[in-house]
């Protein structure tokens, strides 16, 4: 229910992504922050002080799908709680922003889909590199023809993760952070997909655990085939001594994107080497770098407008599901994988 005009906010869970996210909303004209509850209430009280927010601490997850004044859930704790908070929220009728992964299995996944569906509600799932201005400008030269036809891409995660993490008690298992590919390599994924347009049908993956640091295998790479017949590869590297990388290669029949380089004799006929685009890259895991502003905006403007975004919890799913058979290629020695999975 709007009050003065303005969607109120729940935010659920108090961790680092929940400041940037809280000061999102803040700076939105059209939302309000409502409510903060988190697993431990001196964090959610932490967060009000520090944006000197009036709302309360809300005791429970119940109590906030119960308030009458809250129009949209901010689902950012860790990722174990994302899909049962997802579901729970869809059927009080509550809009969704859910923190990435959205789920940890086939079951979830098809579960929390299916209920965002049927209770009608908005929803944006947080893969905020979809509003990156690098992707942003990748995406309007492919749309522009501007490296011909796309047929191969590659999308990699390198960002050394360990007991340093904040998140690091529930990251590192299997039941509570998933694995590599759910914990951070999505992120990888997800730009694939936007990047390319369609669909993976086919993946096959191969990993290790160097560091034996956690649970599940911390570095994966893996190749795929897409229904058009482009090829891709992708990797997540958690176990990597290295400073933060998100690399991207689109390769055309006709030119070629390598990050923020472009070279395309279409578009550039007198190039006689890469031209670098003035842009800012998504070179940075310090979620304040990420354009929460923009992916928030978006998600006021869906609900405001009565429209579905691009990046919903259904095609999340895709996402996740992708996410999904590479864990399954692994456990099974790398065979290759179909999708849809049954």
């Amino acid at each position: 229910m709007m009050i003065d005009g303005k969607l109120g906010v729940a935010i659920h869970g108090v961790g680092q992504v929940a400041y940037a996210h809280a000061a999102s909303w803040i700076r939105n004209p059209h939302a309000e922050i409502v409510s903060v509850s988190s697993r431990n209430p001196q964090s959610a009280a932490a967060l009000i002080e520090h944006f000197q927010l009036k709302c309360p601490v809300t005791e429970g997850f119940e109590q906030v799908l119960a308030n009458p004044a809250v129009d949209i859930v901010n689902l950012s704790g860790p990722n174990y709680v994302h899909a049962p908070q997802g579901i729970a929220a869809a059927q009080a009728g509550k809009h969704v922003l859910i923190e990435k992964p959205m789920v940890l299995t086939l079951d979830e996944n098809r579960r929390l889909r299916d209920e965002i569906d049927q209770a009608g509600v908005k929803s944006v799932v947080g893969f905020v590199l979809r509003w990156n201005p690098l992707l942003e400008t990748l995406r309007s030269l492919r749309a522009s023809e501007a490296i011909g036809r796309l047929i191969y891409i590659e999308v990699d995660y390198w960002h050394g993760l360990g007991p340093a993490y904040t998140g690091w008690s529930w990251a590192h298992t299997v039941q509570t952070g998933g694995s590599a590919s759910l914990l951070a390599g999505c992120h990888a994924l997800d730009a694939l997909r936007w990047l390319a347009g369609c669909e993976v049908v086919e993946v096959s993956a191969m990993s290790n655990n160097a560091k034996g640091l956690y649970e599940y295998d911390a570095n994966v790479v893996a190749v795929m085939k897409l229904e058009d017949g482009m090829i891709a590869k992708s990797s997540v590297l958690l176990d990597a001594d290295i400073p933060y990388s998100f690399n991207i290669d689109l390769i055309g029949t006709e030119g070629s994107l390598r990050d923020n380089r472009i070279w395309s004799k279409k578009l550039l006929p007198g190039q006689t080497s890469w031209a670098t685009m003035p842009t800012l890259l998504p070179d940075s895991g310090d979620v304040h770098h990420h354009p929460f502003d923009a992916q928030i905006d978006h998600l006021v403007d869906s609900i405001r407008e009565d429209r579905q975004s691009h990046c919903n919890v259904a095609d999340a799913y895709h996402t996740h599901e992708l996410c999904l058979a590479i864990d399954r290629s692994i456990a099974e020695g790398g065979r290759t994988i179909r999708l849809p999975l049954e």
